[in-house]
């Protein structure tokens, strides 16, 4: 009987995540910082606007 189930080798996705990106390299701890940055002001500013 024949597999279902292929390696994912041979689907393209260690193919597609092994592609070099063109855009900006972004350290993941900077961006958690700054989306907890920017959450944090959004809920000042609507605490403060309808005081």
């Amino acid at each position: 009987m024949a597999s279902l189930y292929s390696p994912q080798s041979q689907a393209g996705v260690l193919s597609f995540y092994d592609a070099p990106a063109k855009g900006p390299k972004l350290n993941p701890k900077i961006v958690l910082i700054a989306v907890i940055v920017f959450a944090l002001a959004v809920i000042l500013l609507d605490h403060f606007i309808y005081v």
